[in-house]
């Protein structure tokens, strides 16, 4: 064994290289996070896009207000004071028969752009056009967009076809929900009527979608006639799929509109994904650029990350949320500790290049309600939810929750042009474009402190001992929580550093190397 005093006169030399903090003897960290840059993600060439949200259907119900509309612009897409979102998925609504009278839900009955549809002798579909339908989802949409400046991204996508062009008469779903809904004349149709409204927007409000996703969660028995939740369609995989699809890309080729990426297919379940990318036609798999995935179920991640990188193809995680807890007696933060292992789940599984989260707001309170129907009213902020905010219509404001608050410590510090780098552990890792801050964010669910040494010794010099360590956490309540909350800063140890996680926190650690 080599003495103490030995062992610093040949450490002065250079003749033995400094132990790593992580590596140490004496290190008894409860976790061990090790950061390597050789697990970069590949997908999309290793670039993160950002982070986003579907406008379905909570824009729907606030774009009434202007008010309403720019807090939550402000809240959610502000990269300085908000959340910093760079996504939005904005939904083309299909809309119903006019007579029909069964979904419940005061923010989901979403109106078409069409009016005065007609069939002639031939069986020839005909509508006109009413751009003064969803006036209040395109209100956010702008808002957002005047808030978060150059470089938003916006997806359209479809939950359904106008009632029109359905088997059953019913933007719902067909009569078996099992059953395709798209009536077999009407793909062109449905086509055209997706690009007509993206050729709309571009030339008369000046936006440019990014992408089209003509399905969404496909592959489902979800959607029935006269649901009294929302939209939805049967398309199955395969030829159905495959079929929309090249249909669309015609029609957005005919109007000049080959930038718009096709997007596809929003399956609900990550393994039902894989079975439907398998079953597209090579011509269908030549029009996609992108595969849009929901984790409502599932557990292939690296099998459809694999199967998405040998067909080319870039990989979203487009949609999912849910009002489940993690953590034991967490109380507020069990609804965010369980958003912020799903984010880990699904950034280290899939490796996406971007992560989207359903609805930022799911519940609304208001006394009269809206269009005769009833608001779900206030959240329990102690159990499970669904989305990140409340809209209250009464006083004109947004009630945020720890799960927002949980959800920005992801959101506000790894931003687009980021690498993300697969972790093991309740932890996510991203370096930035420039290759010199590396963002580790970590989840402790228990109710006691751990330790976790995050060990950065594999990027070398980029990273060396005494870089300064920014550490902002989240844990708590509202009332009297940590939101965003700056911890005094520390200096990285050689290749690493022990650092403490609060019990049921989310804590982000900006380390800082060599420009």
């Amino acid at each position: 064994m080599i003495g103490v005093f030995r062992w610093i006169i040949l450490l002065a030399a250079g003749v033995l290289a400094a132990i790593p903090a992580c590596a140490a003897a004496e290190n008894t960290a409860d976790l061990q996070l090790t950061v390597d840059p050789e697990r970069v993600s590949q997908v999309n060439d290793g670039v993160f896009e950002g982070w986003g949200t579907s406008l379905c259907w909570w824009a729907n119900r606030v774009g009434y207000s202007d008010t309403l509309a720019q807090l939550a612009a402000e809240a959610f897409c502000d990269p300085e004071k908000g959340l910093g979102l760079n996504i939005l998925r904005y939904n083309i609504g299909g809309g119903d028969d006019p007579t029909h009278d069964h979904i419940t839900r005061t923010d989901s009955m979403m109106p078409g752009f069409w009016k005065n549809p007609a069939e002639d002798a031939g069986g020839q579909l005909t509508w006109e056009y009413d751009w003064s339908q969803d006036a209040s989802q395109r209100n956010v949409l702008e808002k957002c967009l005047a808030v978060y400046g150059d470089g938003m991204l916006v997806e359209g996508f479809s939950n359904s076809p106008p009632y029109f062009m359905t088997n059953s008469g019913c933007s719902s779903g067909a009569k078996m929900a099992f059953q395709n809904n798209l009536r077999e004349d009407a793909y062109d149709d449905f086509a055209r009527y997706l690009a007509d409204v993206a050729d709309h927007f571009d030339k008369e409000w000046g936006i440019r979608f990014q992408s089209l996703s003509p399905m969404n969660e496909p592959n489902t028995s979800y959607w029935g006639a006269f649901s009294n939740k929302q939209e939805g369609c049967h398309f199955d995989p395969g030829e159905r799929q495959s079929r929309i699809l090249t249909a669309l890309a015609a029609q957005l080729a005919e109007k000049g509109l080959t930038d718009i990426q096709i997007s596809g297919t929003d399956e609900t379940s990550i393994d039902t994904q894989a079975l439907s990318l398998s079953q597209l036609s090579e011509e269908a798999l030549a029009v996609i650029s992108r595969v849009d995935t929901h984790t409502y179920g599932g557990s292939g991640r690296e099998f459809l990350r694999n199967q998405t990188l040998n067909r080319g193809k870039n990989l979203w995680m487009s949609e999912v949320d849910g009002g489940d807890t993690l953590g034991r007696n967490a109380g507020e933060m069990g609804a965010g500790l369980w958003l912020a292992q799903r984010i880990a789940d699904d950034l280290n599984g899939l490796t996406p290049s971007a992560w989207i989260l359903w609805q930022v707001i799911d519940s609304h309170i208001c006394r009269e309600g809206y269009l005769g129907r009833r608001d779900t009213g206030m959240v329990n902020t102690a159990g499970g939810y669904w989305g990140t905010a409340v809209a209250d219509h009464d006083r004109q404001e947004l009630i945020l929750t720890m799960k927002y608050y949980v959800l920005g410590q992801f959101t506000r510090y790894i931003r687009p042009g980021s690498r993300l780098i697969e972790m093991k552990g309740p932890a996510v890792a991203a370096l930035d474009g420039a290759g010199t801050r590396l963002t580790v964010v970590a989840v402790n669910q228990e109710e006691t402190e751990k330790t976790a040494c995050l060990d950065v010794a594999a990027f070398g010099n980029v990273f060396p001992a005494g870089s300064p360590v920014r550490i902002i956490r989240t844990s708590g309540s509202i009332a009297s929580g940590e939101h965003w909350a700056e911890l005094p800063e520390q200096a990285l140890e050689e290749g690493g550093l022990t650092v403490s996680l609060a019990p049921h926190s989310v804590t982000t650690f900006l380390i800082e190397g060599q420009k």
